[in-house]
C-alpha cells in the first residue's frame, strides 16, 4: 500500500534535534529525506555520545530513514549542490543560526518555486530582542516558564526529555502537512516560521491562562495535583504506586475496594475532593499507610481491577522491555553505520501500511549516488574536499 508521503522529497539544512525530529516524522511517513551535513563531522548530535554501538543516542533516534550528503557550504560549489537539490525537492527545511541561511545565499529559494515549501525553524524566531540569542532545549523551557512551574517546591527542574524541541519539531512536521494539503489544492507552496520559544509557551497552556486570569502562577507540585487529592506517588511493600483519583465516587471505591479501609469513604476530612485537597497531608498519609503493606504488583491488580486510575513508576529498562509494547509488537529492526538496533515504531499507526523504518545513513553515506543523480562529478568534488562520501 502507498504510505502517506510516498512521492515527496524533503531537503533539510538541520542539526539537534528539534528540525531532525520533524524530517524523520516525514520520513516515517514516507518521504524522501534528503539530510546536508556538513563535511566536518556533520549533524554534532552524531557525537553527544556513544551510547548505541558508537553512534549518538540521540542521533540514532531522529535520523532514520534518510539520506547523508556531506558538502561545504562555504564554497559556491557546495551551495549549488543545495540549490539543485532544492529544485527537485517538494520542501526544503533548515534550523541553521538566524540569519544562516540568508548569508549563504539559500535565502531565497521560492522565487523561482513558488510551490516550493520552506520551513525556519530557529530558537526565538524573527525579530525581536532575543532574534540572536542561543536556543538551547534547557534556555527555552527556562524562557518559557515551563522550568517555574515543574519540579517540587522547592527545587524546579527541566523536564527529563529536551520538550521545547520535541514540541517545534512536532509543529514543524504538521505545518509542512498542512502547507502539503493547501499546495494540493491551489499550486501554492509556503514559507513558514516556526519558533521553538512560542511552541514551548503554546504547550504551557493552562498554566498561562491560570496566570493571566486569576493573577497566580500553578505551584510546582512534584507528582503531586494542585486541584487533586490523592493524586502522587504511595508507598508499597517493594515500591511505589502512583494513584490518581479525580471524583468522589473515585475515592469511595479506593478505599472500600482497594484499601480495605470503608471507614474513610465518609470521613468528614476526606468526603468531596475540596476537602481532601485542604486536607491533602492527612489524605496521603491515610492512603499511604494502607498501600504501604501490600506488595507492588498485589496493589497494581487490585486497582486495575477496581478501575482506579494508577500506574507503578517504572524505570527506564522496564518501559524497554514494557508488556504493552511487546504485545502491539512495536519493535523494529533497523541498520546503523556500526549494527543494527532496534527502533520503536512511531506512535501513529495506519491500518493499512506501516511506516518506513529505514536505516540511520553514516555521514555522507549517499554523497556520491546524490551527486551522480544531479549530473555533477562526485569524484572531483570529493577530491577536492567539498563533498565527503560516508562508508556503507
Amino acid at each position: 500500500m502507498t504510505r502517506p508521503l510516498d512521492g515527496f522529497t524533503v531537503v533539510a539544512i538541520e542539526h539537534a534535534v528539534a528540525a531532525p525530529l520533524a524530517t524523520r516524522n516525514l520520513a516515517d511517513l514516507g518521504a524522501r529525506v534528503i539530510k546536508v551535513e556538513r563535511v566536518d563531522g556533520g549533524d554534532f548530535a552524531r557525537r553527544y555520545d556513544h551510547a548505541v554501538h558508537g553512534t549518538g543516542a540521540h542521533f540514532v533516534w531522529l535520523n532514520r530513514g534518510k539520506e547523508s550528503i556531506a558538502v561545504d557550504l562555504k564554497t559556491p560549489e557546495g551551495r549549488d549542490v543545495v540549490r539543485r537539490l532544492v529544485a527537485k525537492a517538494d520542501v526544503f527545511l533548515q534550523n541553521l543560526a538566524p540569519g544562516a541561511v540568508e548569508r549563504l545565499g539559500l535565502g531565497d529559494l521560492r522565487s523561482r518555486r513558488p510551490e516550493l515549501v520552506v520551513v525556519n525553524l530557529s530558537g526565538f524566531g524573527t525579530g525581536g530582542p532575543m532574534e540572536q540569542r542561543k536556543a538551547y532545549d534547557m534556555l527555552i523551557q527556562a524562557e518559557a516558564g515551563l522550568i517555574a512551574i515543574t519540579g517540587t517546591p522547592e527545587t524546579p527542574v527541566k523536564t527529563g526529555i529536551p520538550t521545547a524541541d520535541i514540541a517545534s519539531g512536532m509543529y514543524c512536521a504538521q505545518a509542512v502537512l498542512a502547507a502539503l494539503l493547501r499546495r494540493a489544492r491551489t499550486g501554492e507552496g509556503a514559507t513558514i516560521e516556526v519558533s521553538m520559544f512560542e511552541a514551548t509557551v503554546e504547550w504551557m497552556g493552562y498554566a498561562l491562562y491560570t496566570q493571566m486570569y486569576a493573577g497566580t502562577q500553578p505551584e510546582r507540585m512534584g507528582l503531586s495535583h494542585s486541584s487533586i487529592a490523592p493524586y502522587d506517588a504511595f508507598p508499597t511493600r517493594d515500591g511505589q504506586m502512583l494513584i490518581g483519583v479525580q471524583n468522589d465516587a473515585g475515592w469511595r471505591t479506593l478505599v472500600t475496594s482497594v484499601l480495605d479501609a470503608p471507614e474513610l469513604a465518609d470521613d468528614p476530612r476526606f468526603a468531596t475532593n475540596v476537602l481532601r485537597v485542604r486536607n491533602r497531608a492527612e489524605c496521603d498519609a491515610a492512603i499511604a499507610a494502607r498501600t504501604s503493606c501490600r506488595p507492588t504488583a498485589e496493589l497494581d491488580a487490585r486497582l486495575a481491577a477496581a478501575g482506579i486510575p494508577a500506574a507503578q513508576l517504572k524505570d527506564v529498562d522496564q518501559v524497554v522491555d514494557h508488556p504493552q509494547l511487546r504485545a502491539r509488537d512495536r519493535w523494529r529492526t533497523i541498520g546503523t553505520e556500526h549494527a543494527q538496533v532496534d527502533a520503536l515504531l512511531p506512535p501513529v499507526t495506519f491500518t493499512d501500511v506501516e511506516a518506513r523504518m529505514g536505516d540511520v545513513p553514516a555521514l555522507g553515506r549517499h554523497t556520491r549516488a546524490l551527486l551522480e543523480e544531479l549530473g555533477l562529478d562526485p569524484d572531483d568534488l570529493i577530491a577536492r574536499g567539498i563533498a565527503a562520501q560516508g562508508h556503507a
